[in-house]
């Protein structure tokens, strides 16, 4: 990582001079500026990958499989899925074109691609949580139940870290001191059509602060996107919170965690994705659900720097390079309603998955 190096004392994260976000404080957040159309700062150029249509809108996660891209639309379905209506899954070409549609029940917020061709698809983060595998070499769909969850909540987003399947526990009650005490990172497995969880990490760890290198003690109220840093290191993205937690060892009985909270303008800031530019030649896809478009955009002259950070805002409605020492997040495009789920798509590589 030669734009934003991390040093080798905490985690292969950085530790630096930065801004100290209490974990169990409240803090003061970006303001969203006026409305105004998208741009991008050079060198990098914006353009339109896809957008909704009367049958489906509200993008949310991007993933590929293969040489084919999928969203999740969200449908302006309810987050716990009361209403009974149903998201929309769209497969795209890597130039746009509308392939497959499938539907599944409630709102979808996270999508991954397991092993070699099954789509997870995760619904109702709020409550009441339902996962569809879709088995994408023949489009076939199984359904599968999760128990009561333990905090409460449902689940949001999915990553595979060494052959095991992880997922966010999402919207946890909060105790009387608005502490989250429950899981907020868990293993899942798939048995007789259930959805079985274990938990990794809970809501109230204890952290070292990557900027100050002190010890601070999590409350992650709103664990939410899920994504793997180049170093091996799984990132939670605690959205409420304007935090990201980094986790070093996550299945061992001594895991190494790091907190980065995150500012635009030193104010804290929401953050809803976090990818990792790739050693190759790359474009980033992401969506603006408010907008009802999913973006690509580029750094046409050298590329993107590889290792480096990018973050949407769901809030502020940018994407943003994040300084992993500091957790500055600095803007590169701007303009958009509410920036969500984002991938880097590799050039020339048409069986690409971003998990194997």
């Amino acid at each position: 990582m030669s734009k934003h190096n991390r040093c080798n004392s905490l985690l292969g994260l950085a530790a630096g001079a930065g801004c100290l976000l209490l974990a169990l404080a409240s803090p003061r957040l970006a303001a969203a500026p006026p409305p105004t159309s998208p741009v991008a700062q050079p060198p990098y150029t914006l353009s339109v990958f896809a957008k909704s249509t009367t049958a489906y809108s509200q993008p949310d996660s991007v993933v590929q499989w293969r040489n084919r891209i999928f969203v999740g639309y969200q449908n302006h379905v309810a987050k716990d899925g009361s209403d009974g209506k149903s998201s929309t899954i769209v497969e795209y070409t890597l130039d746009g074109k509308v392939g497959r549609t499938f539907s599944v029940p409630g709102h979808n917020d996270g999508l991954r691609v397991i092993g070699e061709d099954d789509l997870w698809c995760i619904q109702n983060e709020d409550a009441n949580p339902n996962l569809v595998v879709i088995e994408l070499e023949s489009g076939r769909q199984t359904n599968y139940s999760f128990a009561p969850t333990v905090h409460g909540g449902g689940f949001d987003d999915i990553r595979v870290l060494d052959g095991k399947v992880i997922m966010t526990a999402s919207n946890p009650n909060l105790n009387g001191a608005g502490v989250n005490v429950f899981p907020a990172l868990v293993i899942a497995t798939l048995q007789k059509g259930m959805v079985d969880v274990q938990p990794i990490l809970n809501g109230n760890a204890s952290a070292t602060d990557i900027p100050t290198g002190s010890t601070v003690t999590l409350n992650l109220t709103d664990p939410d996107s899920l994504n793997i840093d180049p170093r091996g290191n799984v990132v939670v993205n605690s959205q409420a919170d304007a935090e990201l937690v980094f986790i070093r060892h996550p299945f061992s009985n001594t895991p190494v965690v790091g907190h980065l909270g995150i500012t635009v303008g030193g104010v804290a800031a929401t953050v809803d994705d976090t990818t990792f530019a790739p050693a190759r030649r790359s474009y980033l896809l992401f969506s603006d659900v408010g907008g009802d478009t999913v973006y690509r955009l580029d750094s046409p002259t050298f590329g993107f720097e590889p290792g480096t950070a990018y973050s949407t805002s769901d809030t502020l409605g940018i994407v943003g390079v994040l300084n992993l020492d500091n957790g500055v997040l600095t803007p590169v495009a701007t303009g958009f309603s509410s920036t969500r789920g984002a991938i880097f798509v590799t050039f020339g590589d048409e069986d690409h998955r971003e998990d194997r």
